[in-house]
């Protein structure tokens, strides 16, 4: 058993944050290797799937995907073969190399460049990437933005939900009055825009293609030429709707997104009338299966949907349509060809929309521009599952083990990726999931990135604390992010916070991956604030995230009163004892910022006394985070404008307005209301004092 969960990378023991050693059970291992398809309840079984393994391995002229750094000269690769086998290199470019084995390997050309290559012999194929040594970063990096839920963006223009023409409002904004590099936006990926469960955008139905809420629709040129979408827009009920959606507390997603895909429709059979175009053409060529498969899926749940309201995943689905395969499928497809062009046209209008602000956003001078963020999660009642699920493991579940912040564990609900199909397949997935969230900005975090070197698994029947780290391809991940990063010239930071071993660090500086570090984690063994200089200078450096308290809810406690109204907190004495440990995180913070000069000395360092957030405390937290030597710094749109509530509130779906506030301000407010103008020049000054803004 240990053998061959060692095999399969399955880590027989792990420490916990609180340093406290775990082995991995039997019992888990074996019902890991089974979910990995492994005859892992006899010791016959195991036998035979080794050496079946090591038969596979050993009958292969080329293993099926090789990744090499681009200055590990010469290269030669091993090859399963008599001297004298042809070998035939085809490049990326096209052009084709023929060589020969000598020795069992081969030396590759010297002049083999960045990219995706094809090694063929003997009717093998081996995928060959020839990656970079490091990602993308610019020299004399030292920038600072603004970080958005697009979502929640209020404008006195948008239908209910923030839109790709808003942003372009917040770049004029950051461009011309904060003097900021770039804005920070949530996962743009599609969701299926059903509230509670279903708006979270670290769970997507799709991490490959975007959310149609963010189309601006008055500005696609097939709206604008359609009469009726026109007249349906100047109706009295629509227009009623509109200035509802606009006004609502919280962003109405089945609103919004039902008010926009009508509109959609009626301009795509405008588009259709004016006979399409060569553009949309090439995009669906570019973006082939992968575009026509999530397009598919769309119109599938839509068509089912339409006819049993009360079919809400595609695992309830009638059994032919849950493969896309099928005959079924196919034949659906082929019936149904607008309804799936017509979500071909959504993802293009979303492309251009997103070209279009990035585009912006540079020429208002932004050096970066957008930075995008690409979720660890992907919903597994969603399109990718569907789509790929040969891809994911079936029978466990991704998660973490017990931390200060879950005790118990986290079980994230949402399957593991298959490894080894991703590496036989020569990672075309996964690249195609970085290259496409790369493609519209000029930065990228990535979500949970200790996931390139091992994902804590859970199988299923047991809870999160008998689950056991498995390990993945690191080097082999990175290095196609690495070359992904340069080939766009996007920065590349990756969320290393929680559970980190030592080696992941150093690895992901290696490759220039910045680390990402937040003011409420960074702390010395004794539990004191690290000063500004002690923070990292290879990395970017926040005020928070959208599942932990703003500044000033830290500061006011929203986040201990809203887990005691939704129920998270158990009992008095359990709400009493965080007042208590906020009220001593508060006076250490307070240390922090008198011990950087932030502070007088004779400012009140009894938390008690400072019942809110003062406007000099607030200064004072913002040139704590820019003084660091931290290369990007970030500050969430709701700590510059000091609120109170985070967008997500983990642990909770309906007790809880998750992914749903607005803004405080609107775009136009930012320009002109005075509070709006006083938060952005005290952000301004810091940026100048700290050499991050841009001059």
């Amino acid at each position: 058993m240990d053998k061959a969960a060692g095999i399969w990378g399955i880590e027989p023991e792990y420490w916990d944050i609180w340093g406290r050693h775990h082995v991995t059970t039997a019992a888990t291992k074996q019902a890991i290797l089974s979910a990995l398809g492994v005859e892992a309840a006899s010791a016959e079984g195991l036998h035979k799937a080794l050496e079946e393994r090591t038969a596979r391995e050993q009958s292969r002229v080329l293993p099926a995907c090789l990744v090499i750094g681009e200055d590990r000269r010469p290269w030669v690769i091993g090859i399963n073969a008599p001297d004298g086998a042809s070998v035939e290199i085809h490049r990326e470019n096209g052009a084709v190399d023929r060589l020969f084995a000598q020795n069992g390997c081969v030396e590759l050309p010297a002049d083999l460049g960045l990219g995706y290559h094809d090694v063929v012999s003997s009717g093998e194929s081996m995928r060959l990437i020839v990656a970079p040594d490091r990602a993308y970063r610019p020299e004399n990096l030292r920038a600072g933005g603004v970080a958005i839920s697009l979502y929640g963006v209020r404008s006195a223009r948008n239908w209910g939900a923030g839109d790709l023409t808003d942003l372009r409002s917040v770049i004029d904004w950051v461009a011309e009055e904060v003097r900021g590099s770039f804005i920070s936006l949530n996962p743009l990926h599609s969701i299926p825009n059903r509230r509670p469960y279903n708006t979270s955008p670290y769970l997507p139905t799709s991490v490959f293609y975007q959310n149609l809420l963010y189309l601006d629709v008055e500005s696609i040129p097939d709206f604008r030429a359609c009469r009726r979408a026109q007249k349906l827009r100047d109706r009295p009920d629509v227009v009623a709707e509109i200035e509802a959606l606009r006004a609502s507390e919280f962003v109405e997603y089945e609103r919004v997104q039902a008010l926009k895909l009508r509109f959609l429709k009626l301009s795509f059979v405008q588009f259709l009338r004016n006979g399409g175009s060569a553009e949309f053409d090439r995009f669906r060529e570019r973006e082939g299966g992968l575009l026509e498969r999530f397009a598919l899926y769309c119109a599938l749940d839509e068509w089912l949907r339409s006819r049993n309201p009360d079919l809400w995943i595609w695992p309830d689905w009638p059994v032919a349509l849950r493969d896309p395969e099928s005959g079924e499928t196919r034949a659906f497809g082929k019936k149904h060809w607008r309804r799936v062009l017509f979500y071909q046209y959504v993802q293009w209008r979303l492309s251009e929309q997103l070209l279009g602000a990035q585009q912006y956003a540079k020429a208002k001078g932004l050096p970066i521009g957008i930075y995008h963020d690409l979720a660890l999660a992907t919903d597994r009642c969603g399109g990718d599952l569907w789509a790929h699920f040969p891809f994911y493991v079936a029978g466990c579940r991704v998660g973490s083990p017990p931390d200060d912040f879950a005790p118990l564990g986290q079980d994230w609900a949402f399957p593991p990726p298959n490894a080894i199909l991703h590496r036989e397949t020569g990672y075309r997935l996964f690249t195609e999931s970085i290259r496409k969230n790369c493609r519209y900005g000029g930065a990228l975090r990535i979500d949970h990135v200790m996931r390139f070197f091992r994902l804590y698994w859970i199988p299923d029947g047991l809870d999160a604390t008998a689950g056991a780290y498995v390990r993945d391809h690191a080097e082999d991940l990175i290095r196609i992010v690495a070359l992904e990063s340069v080939r766009q010239r996007v920065i590349v930071v990756g969320e290393d916070l929680g559970t980190v071993e030592p080696h992941v660090r150093e690895i992901l500086a290696k490759f220039g991956i910045l680390s990402y570090r937040l003011l409420f984690f960074e702390k010395r063994p004794d539990g004191s604030f690290r000063a500004p200089g002690e923070y990292p200078q290879q990395a970017l450096v926040a005020s928070t995230t959208h599942d932990l308290p703003t500044i000033a809810g830290f500061w006011a406690g929203a986040d201990i009163e809203a887990r005691r109204r939704t129920g998270i907190i158990p009992d008095h004495e359990a709400y009493r004892g965080q007042v208590e440990a906020r009220g001593r995180e508060k006076r250490k913070m307070l240390d922090a910022l008198i011990e950087a000069g932030l502070l007088p000395d004779g400012y009140p360092r009894s938390a008690e006394d400072i019942p809110e957030l003062t406007g000099e405390l607030h200064n004072a937290v913002i040139g704590f985070l820019s003084m660091t030597p931290s290369q990007l710094l970030v500050v969430n749109q709701e700590d510059l404008t000091k609120e109170l509530e985070q967008q997500n509130l983990p642990a909770t779906t309906w007790q809880y307005p998750n992914w749903g506030r607005k803004m405080r301000f609107t775009v136009e407010q930012l320009r002109t209301d005075k509070t709006a103008l006083d938060f952005t020049a005290m952000f301004r000054n810091w940026l100048l004092a700290s050499g991050r803004a841009v001059t």
